[in-house]
């Protein structure tokens, strides 16, 4: 059956692209205009109330039953669970994959978010915000860096759900002054994964509605992805 995928072209978005394409689910693509304001909808709310996107809803869910959910990394174990596929059989290797997820969650998306934010779209230029965040990047870089001259990717020997996450973000690293040939374990692990045909396709979500970095926010765009919503 169908997974219905509810997102529009972000890094956390690419990330259950990606994982849908390397997984073989076959899925369809609701978009959710978040600069309109979709993401206040009462039918996404329903399957979103953080009213972010993305989100999925499963029509064979566990026991046959319809699941939704939200929460990227939440969405990336649950396909993994559900498929078998990128899910080790070791649990103290899976546990490594969950781990370094988790540390994509809460640190690389976060702190990328907000270096896109102060450098390309504050309506004025933050210096210690732009200073702060770039640093924080660059700092998350050094890590990744440091683990991937141990390991081919974040989870280990093998390509999986952690790596899926983290490359969207990383790959917005250049739009912020960021040179990956600074951390060249991180640019040999962003190259093959960059490589994948799954990760191309999923990358192609509603790509006619991408804009360029950068591009100016209109004040109802800007009020519906920074306001008090």
């Amino acid at each position: 059956m169908t997974i219905q995928l509810h997102v529009w072209p972000t890094p956390n978005a690419y990330k259950v692209s990606i994982a849908l394409e390397e997984m073989g689910l076959p899925y369809a693509v609701h978009a959710v205009n978040i600069g309109a304001g979709d993401q206040f909808q009462p039918d996404f709310l329903k399957i979103a109330p953080n009213n972010r996107m993305p989100a999925i809803v499963d029509p064979d869910g566990p026991d046959g039953k319809a699941l939704s959910l939200f929460e990227s990394g939440a969405i990336l174990i649950y396909l993994a669970e559900k498929t078998g596929k990128f899910r080790p059989k070791d649990p103290a290797v899976w546990y490594t994959h969950i781990q370094w997820l988790m540390w994509q969650m809460g640190g690389v998306g976060p702190m990328f978010g907000q270096a896109g934010h102060f450098i390309l779209y504050a309506p004025e230029k933050v210096p210690y915000g732009i200073e702060r965040y770039r640093n924080e990047a660059k700092r998350l870089l050094k890590v990744a860096n440091t683990r991937l001259g141990e390991a081919a990717f974040l989870g280990g020997d093998d390509y999986g759900i952690a790596d899926m996450a983290t490359f969207p973000w990383v790959r917005n690293a250049p739009k912020y002054d960021i040179d990956l040939n600074d951390y060249p374990h991180v640019q040999r692990w962003f190259n093959a994964i960059a490589a994948r045909p799954a990760v191309q396709r999923g990358l192609a979500l509603l790509a006619d509605k991408v804009k360029p970095a950068g591009t100016p926010l209109s004040d109802q765009e800007r009020e519906n992805l920074y306001g008090k919503k």
